[in-house]
């Protein structure tokens, strides 16, 4: 099988993210996985290698279109853009300019899977507020590579540690805004999105636990009717187009069911109800997916760890795992896309 062309970012310069995308990729059995396409800005290459103590073999392409060299496991497809124009921003902390490098970078990226030169995106944490900063007006990184890659419809962030995925209904949005965004079509769109990339990435049949809103899943109406009005109806109407949907469950539990085997994936119905769980149980080998893009779009679900920043003792092992991930799905994406 032919091997994958994934655009490789090295995430916010403020954070981790650089020295963490060159310890991986200055590994040669990582470099030997794919032809990767390193898109970084000089300064935040440079500042990776420093704290890294690493220096990467990169040959220099000319723009986003050059294809990685191959064979895979040579030198890096380096795309250089000089967005920080030779200066490091300060570190442990979120600034415009690493946010103007880390959007850049996703233009770059995102115009290389439109035009199909890369059949995946790989990219070490980035920070959203940056991001902000630098001019991004979208909710979060998914709907600027959404909206960039022409996506309709529904997308959403899966968390997967070992064999367990999450999706969820709501992402990014205030609490209080969060019953109202609970619909039937919602919590469909959720069930069906992770349906399908679970089918991609190669389970057959996904088995999926659908959470309730309220504690205790509502308690039978006391804590709350979204289950009985809401979440309920659209299980069984799922259930009748012969998905195996579940649910809804009580989300202070349903994780336990999880975690022994019972489920392939939770669908939640905000952000910390299955976040903090999935945190809890592999927060250094936890992936996020971006769910319902062109191409798979992969990052740890660690974030850029300011507190550690420029430290030299991140690990490796999430970005690893999304790396893998993006692999072994971009195999399956035709080239050309």
């Amino acid at each position: 099988m032919k091997q994958p062309r994934i655009a490789f970012l090295l995430g916010d310069v403020g954070g981790v993210g650089p020295e963490m995308g060159v310890k991986l990729l200055a590994e040669p059995a990582v470099r030997a996985a794919a032809e990767v396409l390193l898109i970084a800005d000089p300064v935040v290459l440079a500042e990776g290698e420093r704290i890294a103590g690493v220096k990467l073999p990169v040959r220099r392409v000319a723009a986003a279109e050059a294809r990685a060299p191959g064979p895979a496991g040579d030198t890096l497809a380096w795309l250089a853009d000089d967005a920080l124009r030779g200066t490091l921003p300060p570190v442990a902390q979120s600034t415009t300019e690493a946010g103007r490098a880390a959007l850049r970078a996703l233009e770059l990226a995102s115009a290389a899977a439109r035009a199909g030169h890369v059949q995946g995106i790989v990219f070490a944490p980035l920070n959203k507020h940056s991001l902000r900063l630098a001019g991004m007006t979208q909710e979060d990184e998914l709907r600027y590579l959404a909206e960039r890659l022409a996506v309709p419809g529904f997308v959403c962030e899966f968390n997967i540690t070992g064999g367990l995925w999450t999706s969820r209904v709501t992402s990014h949005v205030p609490l209080k805004d969060v019953a109202a965004l609970i619909t039937g079509r919602a919590v469909r769109d959720a069930v069906l999105i992770i349906q399908t990339a679970l089918q991609r990435a190669g389970v057959a049949r996904p088995r999926i636990a659908v959470t309730g809103l309220n504690p205790h899943a509502g308690d039978g109406g006391s804590i709350g009717m979204e289950e009985i009005e809401v979440i309920e109806p659209a299980v069984r109407a799922l259930q009748a187009e012969g998905l195996d949907a579940r649910g809804p469950y009580s989300p202070d539990t349903v994780f336990i069911a999880a975690r022994r085997g019972d489920y392939d994936a939770v669908v939640s119905m905000y952000h910390d109800q299955g976040q903090i769980a999935m945190k809890l149980m592999g927060f250094e080998r936890g992936v996020t997916l971006h769910g319902g893009l062109p191409v798979p779009v992969t990052t740890p679900a660690s974030g850029s760890a300011f507190d550690i920043a420029g430290q030299g003792v991140a690990r490796i092992d999430g970005l690893r795992a999304a790396f893998e991930l993006g692999v072994r799905m971009a195999s399956a994406v035709p080239a050309g896309r």
